[in-house]
């Protein structure tokens, strides 16, 4: 049986449906099949980065995020006796409009992405299950089982957004290099007698953070099934064959105080809704791609929690992929600029190649990030033991003064929510005829500020805040010829910059093409490149 689709979609946590909406909003059709039939609970990740808001606006989900969101995130440092507290909202970040790290559940991101997709007319398939994905070369080929029974269909392209133990990867034959951790982290749902007389603690109203011998112990106001969630690391209990990155047995209720009572707490549980020990590794895939097959997310990747990437990295993977896949898609369908309809050729190789490139890089320099924040946050060795239980309380009074350097706490934001990505070396990142000076370069992030378009001030992240590629024009650049922009092409004139320049912004908001002058060939060629010169452009 073969379905109309341009894109299957395997696995619908944050990843999968980010990708479904990014390729969709981006022309193409989407099928999205997920084998669980409820979605996964409970909810692992509980923290959304600045760059990840960044990325999902152009969808129109952002606000909705923002509603259910803690945007204004305390936590209080438990070092010894002292307790330090930060605030981690209206950081120095002028250059996005999300200065904040914003506290939010899975669960409620999973649901706001999913009604996004239903409004546009997409329903995620649940108990269907992928049983193999091949390359054919000219197509993919995929066999689902649901209680319809068996299918089997031809799409463009399959991405598997399908966790650790990825489905697609091991039909893709993809290498997965990495190791397990000997911690692993303890998840607890519970009520707990005595928070009210902690220092800094008013009921549920921020985080608290205990640093001790045996690790960090973290609690969040944000349990779904009690007051506060437990996340705790200890040495590992599991064997070799684990589930890594799903919560496994449940950890019984004296373990769990002893847990509390090692950091520090004078708390006693009073109930305990859910818990569960997760095993963990740190992985990564050897390619994201082979052939018509992708891999985004945890099915690329595999971080500890540390500095709260996981679902952070998996949406931006997603954004990257889905306008891509999408553009090329519209070249499957025999839209292209040249009116072929090769569904292959080297701007559509040299476009898709780009996600491994640019994706792979960036996961590994966070693989190494986490790795050494989890090794400082949870290995029992001398050093970091020492460095928790004894070095810590003795600089706990400095911590103060040092996170009042707002410049500083903003550059740690910003390494650790992946605003300092670029993708320089890519082959999407062209410099035209002559260079535009004072502008981004090729393949960094565009950061917000505030522009003038016709006189009104106006950010400019929000008047970008649509699907597609986007040609910034300084005051006095001369118009694209009106054959070379498509309908996923906005131009917009900057009048409040003087010059001749121009670049264009990718829909994951990185900088593309940027020159100086003039170039209309150079500026055809990218947008031929990426597959968005097809029509007239649309003009605001």
């Amino acid at each position: 049986m073969t379905t109309a689709v341009d894109i299957l979609v395997v696995g619908a946590g944050t990843t999968g449906l980010t990708l479904a909406l990014q390729a969709h909003d981006h022309g193409a059709r989407i099928r999205v099949v997920e084998r669980r039939t409820e979605p996964f609970r409970p909810s692992r990740a509980l923290i959304l980065h600045p760059r990840t808001l960044e990325v999902l606006r152009p969808l129109g989900v952002t606000d909705d995020l923002l509603e259910l969101a803690d945007t204004a995130p305390t936590a209080h440092l438990h070092l010894g006796s002292r307790v330090v507290e930060t605030r981690l909202a209206d950081l120095a970040l002028p250059d996005t409009a999300f200065p904040h790290l914003s506290l939010l559940r899975q669960m409620d991101v999973e649901r706001v992405l999913t009604r996004a997709l239903a409004d546009r007319g997409v329903t995620v398939e649940r108990s269907t299950e992928l049983l193999t994905a091949r390359d054919d070369g000219d197509s993919a080929r995929a066999v689902l089982r649901s209680h319809n029974g068996i299918e089997e269909i031809h799409c463009p392209f399959v991405v598997g957004c399908d966790g650790p133990a990825s489905t697609v990867r091991g039909c893709a034959g993809i290498g997965w290099h990495g190791r397990p951790y000997a911690e692993e982290v303890v998840l607890a749902d519970l009520d707990l007698d005595g928070m009210s007389g902690l220092s800094g603690a008013s009921g549920a109203s921020g985080a608290q953070v205990y640093a001790g011998r045996q690790g960090l112990l973290f609690l969040f106001p944000l349990g779904e099934q009690a007051t506060w969630r437990l996340l705790a690391t200890r040495a590992s209990t599991g064997g070799a064959d684990q589930n890594f990155g799903r919560p496994g047995p449940a950890v019984p209720r004296d373990e769990l105080q002893r847990l509390l009572n090692e950091a520090g707490m004078q708390a006693r549980i009073e109930r305990l809704a859910w818990s569960a020990q997760v095993p963990l590794q740190c992985r990564l895939a050897r390619r994201f791609r082979r052939g018509r097959l992708f891999l985004a997310g945890d099915a690329a990747h595999n971080y500890s929690p540390a500095t709260g990437q996981g679902m952070n990295a998996g949406i931006q993977d997603a954004v990257n992929l889905g306008w891509k896949l999408g553009f090329a898609a519209g070249r499957s369908r025999g839209e292209s600029a040249d009116g072929t309809g090769a569904e292959t050729g080297p701007g559509a190789d040299i476009l898709l190649d780009s996600y491994d490139s640019e994706r792979r890089s960036a996961a590994h320099r966070r693989l190494i990030l986490t790795h050494t924040a989890f090794w400082a946050e949870a290995s029992t060795g001398r050093i970091p033991s020492w460095l928790r239980a004894v070095a810590a309380p003795r600089a706990a009074p400095a911590i103060p003064a040092l996170l009042d350097r707002r410049r500083l706490v903003a550059e740690a934001i910003r390494l650790i929510s992946q605003l300092r990505v670029n993708y320089r070396h890519s082959p999407l990142s062209v410099e035209g005829t002559s260079r535009l000076r004072g502008a981004p370069r090729p393949g960094d992030r565009l950061p917000d500020a505030t522009v003038s378009v016709g006189g009104t001030p106006t950010r400019l992240h929000e008047l970008l805040a649509r699907p597609g590629v986007h040609v910034l024009l300084q005051r006095d650049a001369d118009s694209p010829p009106d054959a070379v922009p498509g309908p996923l092409v906005t131009v917009v004139r900057l009048t409040n910059s003087p010059g001749r320049g121009l670049l264009t912004v990718r829909p994951d908001g990185h900088v593309g093409f940027r020159s100086g002058s003039a170039d209309p060939a150079g500026l055809t060629d990218w947008l031929s490149l990426v597959g968005a010169a097809t029509s007239p452009p649309v003009r605001p």
